[in-house]
């Protein structure tokens, strides 16, 4: 999905850049192709007008400067609204004073959310931290079975699993982390 909207907006940003002079009809044009294609991915309707908005505002502004091209500042501009909607900043992981912090890992099936949180576990263990993976998807015994390959790998218990008590043997164990795998489908339910 990313890849997909990544191309589509380097397909708007690369015909702004093409052009030397831009009106402000350019600027809206683009700038509703990069609407259509953020509501295409499932970008939330206020994230995307906002976001429109914004750069429609600092790009407006943008064209009078002369010392860079126009194309040029107006990618500039996207790059750097697509940042902060990010999140901007990188930042640390915040843990919880008492008990474990937990990481919910919530994505489409095939997004990569338990090499993901395999990932994670290897890294907090790096940092002395004492994680734990837990396979939380009903649905899809594999993912159960490929976590646990990956913890043994990199040596972090996994819990949960078709068993009945795992719910309750997890939550008695204190972890300063735990990172969870979880089906968007089990989460919605």
């Amino acid at each position: 999905m990313f890849t997909a909207l990544s191309e589509q907006l380097g397909a708007v940003l690369k015909r702004l850049t093409g052009r030397g002079v831009l009106s402000e009809s350019d600027v809206t044009e683009a700038l509703r192709e990069i609407r259509r294609h953020l509501l295409e991915a499932d970008v939330s309707f206020e994230v995307t007008r906002g976001f429109v908005e914004r750069v429609r505002e600092r790009a407006v502004g943008a064209l009078l400067v002369k010392s860079v091209s126009p194309g040029q500042q107006v990618v500039k501009l996207v790059h750097d609204e697509i940042a902060g909607l990010l999140g901007g900043t990188r930042s640390g992981l915040d843990f919880a004073s008492v008990g474990p912090t937990v990481i919910l890992l919530v994505g489409l099936q095939g997004s990569g959310k338990t090499t993901t949180a395999a990932k994670l576990a290897r890294r907090l263990k790096l940092e002395q931290k004492a994680p734990g993976l837990v396979a939380a998807d009903p649905y899809r015994p594999a993912a159960r079975e490929q976590l646990e390959q990956l913890g043994k790998q990199i040596d972090v218990p996994v819990f949960g699993g078709s068993e009945h008590g795992a719910r309750s043997r997890t939550s008695r164990r204190w972890f300063e982390m735990r990172c969870v795998r979880r089906s968007p489908r089990a989460a919605a339910r």
